[in-house]
């Protein structure tokens, strides 16, 4: 596959990871520390977009979504999204921004589980 990423989306990727929202934050506070052996990348640019955070070893992407997703084209988006990313053999995990300031812990738990059973699935 040819690649798509372009300069703009990776200096863009550059400039989220200095502005990552609160959930965000707090989620990566765990997933940084390679849970189960796990590598997770924030703010990681494939093609046209960018990931909130992607674990290339199970071909997941997770997405913090808050309130701003469900306003205006913004669900349109999020679909047209997720289908380029499965078309390119990667899963599309949304978590609820309020789930991960509700319990950050187990939110990442459950982040860690969901990308080793795929890992095992394979």
């Amino acid at each position: 596959m040819a690649r798509t990423t372009t300069k703009a989306t990776v200096e863009k990727a550059r400039t989220l990871r200095r502005s990552m929202t609160l959930p965000e934050v707090m989620l990566w506070q765990f997933l940084r520390r390679k849970p189960e052996r796990l590598k997770f990348r924030r703010q990681h640019p494939i093609g046209p977009y960018v990931l909130d955070f992607y674990c290339a070893a199970a071909s997941v992407a997770i997405e913090v979504d808050g309130i701003a997703h469900d306003m205006g084209n913004n669900p349109a988006r999020d679909q047209a999204r997720d289908a380029w990313l499965e078309r390119r053999g990667i899963t599309v995990l949304r978590i609820a921004a309020t789930e991960i300031l509700a319990d950050a812990l187990t939110t990442a738990d459950a982040v860690v589980r969901q990308c080793q059973a795929a890992i095992d699935a394979d």
